[in-house]
């Protein structure tokens, strides 16, 4: 399946509303979490190009890495530190255009520059997040947060 993934590009909007389908047919019948969080992640720094696309997985009173693309990553974060703790605290996307304004930014990569975490939210719960990190500033807007929440639906964790 995973050679069938195309790259499409066009407008933002257009590349995720193509891409949709796509991250659809790669975990529609799979049942192995850890495999559909890699190809999710997979799919979407293949199509955006971003510097760090992941997962971190809350287990026990913290995030713990999981699948991701890119360079290596802080393996485990504390609830409320950094933007993935906070957006697991707040139980909401949060989209930052300078990391190194963001109070208690935690720096895994002096390259990252901006970023956007989707929280993923079971039964009023958060499960998880979805990391992403561009080394552009001011990369991520309302467009990536819809589109990153769809796709974060997905996934049956």
């Amino acid at each position: 399946m995973a050679e069938d993934l195309n790259i499409i590009k066009g407008s933002k909007a257009e590349q995720y509303t193509s891409l949709i389908p796509q991250i659809k047919g790669l975990i529609t019948g799979e049942p192995d979490l850890v495999a559909n969080l890699a190809n999710v992640a997979a799919a979407l720094k293949e199509q955006f190009g971003w510097f760090w696309t992941g997962f971190y997985l809350v287990k026990q009173d913290e995030l713990v890495l999981g699948p991701f693309q890119g360079p290596v990553a802080c393996t485990r974060i504390q609830l409320g530190r950094g933007v993935c703790g906070a957006s697991w605290a707040q139980a909401r996307t949060l989209i930052v255009p300078d990391v190194e304004q963001f109070p208690g930014h935690i720096a895994c990569s002096s390259l990252s520059r901006s970023e956007i975490v989707v929280p993923i939210i079971r039964n009023g719960v958060v499960v998880g997040v979805l990391d992403v990190d561009s080394e552009q500033p001011d990369h991520f807007d309302t467009t990536d947060a819809e589109y990153l929440e769809a796709i974060v639906a997905l996934l049956e964790i």
